[in-house]
């Protein structure tokens, strides 16, 4: 009898917590994971993109030409990025283009520049905008020109999977050739497809 009243009286106070608790008395808990907030690029990530598409001439303002005949041409790049914070990045750039004259000619354009730029995230889709400075190579006949490039980016590309993301991307540069005389200022713009690997 002395043993059973003992296993029934350990049994009653193994019971209490969870009479209490039936209670409403229960401690309450706190958690630290409803702050928890979620980047999807975190400082020092980086990212690699390889665009091609076209190019074509938007405008040419000085100089001898104030009108153009618009031609299609061919566009390349390749972009890297590195992330400051979850929101800014700063890389850099090279790029080829290339397109026919009215002379049935080509003209040839490598700029490589430095670039900085911001990114607006909605669900899986992603919408970098960036600016670009550097310097561009250009290649017309036997005539040959180093200059100030700047360029404006914007893009869409879809987060696939964690590694790759693929979209659209258009460039508007800005090619100016300062001479003593008739300078000329070059509008083009691009359209690309590009991949992007996340890493």
């Amino acid at each position: 009898m002395r043993k059973a009243g003992i296993i029934i009286i350990l049994a009653l106070i193994m019971c209490l917590p969870v009479l209490s608790a039936q209670d409403g008395n229960a401690p309450s808990i706190e958690t630290d994971w409803d702050d928890f907030h979620y980047d999807l690029y975190a400082p020092g990530d980086q990212t690699f993109i390889i665009s091609l598409g076209i190019t074509t001439p938007m405008a040419f303002i000085g100089g001898d030409k104030s009108k153009i005949s618009p031609s299609i041409g061919g566009a390349g790049s390749l972009i890297f990025n590195y992330y400051l914070t979850s929101k800014i990045f700063i890389g850099a750039e090279a790029t080829g283009l290339f397109l026919s004259t009215v002379g049935n000619n080509t003209l040839f354009v490598i700029p490589v520049g430095a670039r900085i730029g911001t990114q607006f995230i909605w669900g899986n889709f992603e919408f970098p905008v960036a600016c670009a400075l550097g310097i561009s190579w250009r290649r017309y006949l036997n005539f040959g020109y180093v200059g100030l490039y700047t360029k404006v980016t914007g893009s869409a590309f879809y987060r696939l999977t964690n590694g790759w993301s693929f979209g659209l991307t258009s460039n508007l540069y800005w090619l100016p050739e300062f001479r003593a005389e008739n300078s000329v200022n070059g509008i083009f713009m691009d359209f690309t497809l590009s991949a992007r690997y996340h890493f």
